[in-house]
């Protein structure tokens, strides 16, 4: 739990890409950021970014969005990230990981199209979420009641 207070939970809005309807992971990376002092938004699973925006909408002080990806199809799902970004919705990181591109050959530039997209990190490793959430986290500025 570093980084991390009772008194302040942070807020991630977690789903799975649009065309994605791998539900396993996804819940089990919910209750993992839960036991780790994260207070989860889950969307589920073949959620449009429009719901993202949606959910960060009804909880501005979400720190983080989370995407997850398993059928590779993440970049196609984002492509209308630059257009909610322009319009100043999905405001806060987006993080996407998973499986980033269909098929067992990987062409090496699945992290390339999607940070061209907008998206902030992509993990390729669980490992390196609650790290990244850490920094994502000590780096917001605190509220001046000191939330």
């Amino acid at each position: 739990m570093t980084g991390r207070t009772v008194s302040h939970t942070p807020v991630l809005i977690l789903g799975v890409a649009e065309s994605d309807a791998h539900a396993v992971a996804n819940h089990l990376i919910a209750m993992y950021l839960r036991e780790s002092g994260f207070e989860v938004v889950n969307l589920g699973v073949c959620t449009p970014l429009t719901e993202f925006a949606d959910a960060q909408s009804a909880r501005p002080e979400a720190v983080a969005v989370l995407i997850g990806s398993i059928n590779g199809h993440a970049a196609q799902d984002l492509r209308d990230l630059p257009a909610l970004r322009a319009v100043g919705r999905l405001t806060c990181p987006v993080i996407v990981g998973g499986n980033l591109s269909v098929g067992s050959r990987k062409s090496g530039d699945e992290v390339r199209r999607l940070t061209e997209l907008g998206v902030d990190h992509v993990l390729r490793d669980l490992h390196e979420l609650l790290p990244l959430l850490d920094t994502i986290v000590a780096s917001r500025p605190r509220s001046p009641s000191g939330a």
